[in-house]
């Protein structure tokens, strides 16, 4: 509970009932169940698992704390008006009839992201056209003018989303993508989406409860998620763009204030007494690497080594390993399948049986040279890349020879 002085008596400030909506969290393909365990652990209701996405239901606070604090959300949407067209001009029609007075003001700037699927409405561009007419003509209308469009930074952006005949449209509360988190202050060549790194982390079932390394960690991602995981940071306490529900009508300064102070004392509540190890072979990322460290202030919570991932052993005791190794596509390595060969004998000889190692890669050819069987393969995407993010539980002594069996066709 927040308190205040009034009158020179310290009095609580009581949350504001507010309603319930729907509403809908974008993510990334493979990270659905994990999005849907985020908002369920703060308080959100009705959760069902969509297609890269989760519905959801909750107040304005949840809409806020979603945004401030799902690390595998890309976006949170809110729906505000569903119908059917069969056409373009039913499209125009009901899109006209809507009351966006109400939803923002004539000096707001907007626009519209839109996707079509069926044989109705073919041209996703041609139907996001009709609707901006339609907004455009109802202010004109009733007003005399109408509100500007700024693809860059607009005030409202609006999900136009039609399946066949069913039109559905949300306001974007996100602004721009979650995944921007505001700590790259440098970047290697090929940075792993941030969503897509948290994702990786909760996925391999990591609890802070052991040591973490990264042994080809680029300019940090990876270990900058997992420190800010360690230390109950939330996801979007470095991002200096804000949000896009800041510049709604309906938006409540004292509700969000609340919320962002309540997620920020948790920060440090958690016991985390282990080690997290980042090692790259290329000095100039890995300056990069502590350029990103220095600004979220974990500087002091990550051990960076320079040299090849073959020599980098792991800190002592229990240990998770995730890496993101080259795929050849955006860096070049002479022999791919060599390298994954060398991976695969750093696990076997370096790292022991209190290691636990998950990879990603869409190499499906040089990830057979792991010459290890994996214990589990998550489908995933990076970007259009098709990935498998694979499990490989190590063991010594005998039980290396009869568990970890080489190859395993994709």
């Amino acid at each position: 509970m927040i308190i205040q002085k009034k009158n020179g008596r310290v009095v609580p400030i009581e949350p504001t009932k507010l309603d319930k909506f729907n509403m809908i969290a974008k993510t990334m393909q493979g990270m659905e169940e994990i999005l849907a365990e985020e908002l369920r652990e703060l308080g959100a209701t009705d959760i069902e698992l969509l297609s890269r996405a989760v519905s959801f239901r909750g107040d304005m606070r949840t809409l806020y704390r979603a945004n401030y604090t799902c690390r595998t959300a890309l976006a949170i949407l809110k729906p505000f008006a569903e119908f059917e067209a069969n056409s373009t001009d039913e499209l125009y029609k009901k899109c006209f009839d809507i009351k966006w007075e109400k939803i923002m003001d004539l000096d707001s700037t907007f626009m519209i992201d839109s996707s079509t699927s069926g044989e109705i409405f073919t041209h996703s561009y041609y139907a996001a056209l009709k609707t901006k007419d339609a907004i455009a003509d109802r202010f004109r209308k009733y007003f005399g003018r109408r509100p500007s469009i700024n693809t860059d930074n607009a005030d409202y952006k609006f999900n136009l989303h039609i399946r066949d005949n069913h039109v559905t449209l949300l306001m974007n509360s996100s602004g721009d993508s979650l995944h921007k988190r505001g700590y790259r202050q440098g970047v290697g060549i090929a940075p792993i989406n941030e969503v897509l790194a948290a994702g990786m982390l909760k996925l391999s079932g990591w609890k802070c409860d052991c040591n973490f390394m990264d042994p080809m960690c680029g300019s940090g991602t990876m270990l900058i998620e997992a420190a800010m995981l360690a230390n109950n940071i939330p996801a979007q306490y470095y991002r200096h763009q804000g949000f896009g529900f800041m510049k709604w009508k309906e938006f409540n300064l004292g509700e969000w204030k609340r919320v962002k102070l309540e997620e920020d004392r948790k920060i440090g509540s958690n016991d985390f007494d282990y080690e997290i190890w980042g090692n790259d072979i290329d000095m100039n990322v890995l300056e990069q690497c502590e350029k990103n460290l220095q600004f979220t202030k974990l500087h002091k919570d990550v051990m960076l080594y320079n040299g090849s991932f073959e020599n980098q052993e792991p800190p002592e005791g229990r240990t998770l390993i995730v890496t993101n190794p080259p795929y050849g596509e955006r860096i070049k390595i002479e022999d791919l399948n060599l390298m994954y060969e060398q991976l695969g004998n750093t696990f076997k000889n370096l790292y022991g049986e209190n290691c636990e190692v998950w990879l990603i890669t869409s190499d499906f050819e040089a990830m057979k040279h792991i010459g290890l069987k994996p214990s589990r393969k998550i489908p995933l995407l990076n970007g259009s890349l098709d990935c498998r993010f694979l499990q490989f539980k190590l063991y010594e002594g005998s039980k290396k020879a009869s568990k970890q069996n080489a190859g395993e066709d994709e």
